[in-house]
């Protein structure tokens, strides 16, 4: 029986037993390995989903161990320490971002080595933490392409799930997506567009904020910064995203 997965492909689910409550990382590994997929591998390098080690377990069987296994800080750091992408982000979904520090997020965003990585982690963990504004904006400063992607995916993150935050905070993003919208990489020009969407559907006052912000953006001599607002422009000014504002 197949069924679609992230990264647009399908595959095949195998029958999983999922161990007991207190797992050590040595049984989870155990777990991880019996359901290895290597046809799921090679579409997520297909994708560019790539690691120096990876299973092929998809999200839904990964966030089903997670709610087995629960919060888990200690686990997490030992599954991060093994390098496979599909225990890094096991890890993103098992440990506690109460007690997240800011020397974990630092080392943890410098090893990242894909965008499913990045996401999982920013959109799992670090946007939970206490943290999560400071370094939104302080990656965005950063060279390193995941890392500044990491920045921007958190922004969006936080846009959608941060309910009770006041505007001034996202409008003070803002800034940083203009100024990065110059970016020609591929991993961060995708996940400022997708900042700046994000902002923009979150209430009318934001929504034209943001379009104007993607008006200076489409005037900027820039390939990458004319995409990003077309693409922006086109989906908040849309009806569907007027309409739902509205109601």
């Amino acid at each position: 029986m197949s069924k679609h997965n992230d990264t647009g492909g399908d595959v095949v689910q195998k029958k999983n037993i999922w161990g007991p409550m207190e797992m050590n990382c040595e049984q989870v590994l155990a777990e991880l390995e019996s359901i290895f997929d290597p046809e799921a591998v090679k579409k997520m390098a297909r994708f560019g989903i790539t690691a120096r080690s990876a299973l092929g377990v998809s999200i839904p069987n990964l966030r089903k161990m997670a709610r087995n296994i629960g919060k888990d800080h200690a686990l997490a750091q030992e599954l991060w320490s093994t390098g496979i992408l599909d225990a890094r982000v096991l890890a993103s979904m098992v440990d506690d971002p109460a007690v997240v520090t800011e020397e974990q997020m630092e080392s943890w965003v410098r090893e990242f080595d894909s965008w499913a990585l990045c996401d999982q982690c920013c959109n799992n963990l670090f946007g939970r933490t206490g943290l999560a504004y400071q370094k939104a904006v302080e990656w965005t400063e950063r060279e390193e392409e995941f890392v500044k992607r990491a920045g921007f995916v958190l922004m969006a993150v936080l846009a959608v799930h941060d309910k009770g935050a006041e505007d001034e905070v996202f409008c003070g993003f803002l800034s940083p997506i203009k100024r990065e919208a110059v970016d020609e990489r591929n991993y961060v020009q995708k996940a400022v567009n997708w900042a700046l969407r994000q902002i923009g559907k979150r209430n009318l006052n934001l929504n034209q904020a943001a379009i104007e912000v993607a008006e200076e953006i489409q005037a900027i001599d820039s390939k990458s910064a004319r995409w990003i607002a077309s693409d922006a422009l086109r989906e908040l000014t849309g009806e569907a995203v007027q309409k739902r504002l509205r109601r």
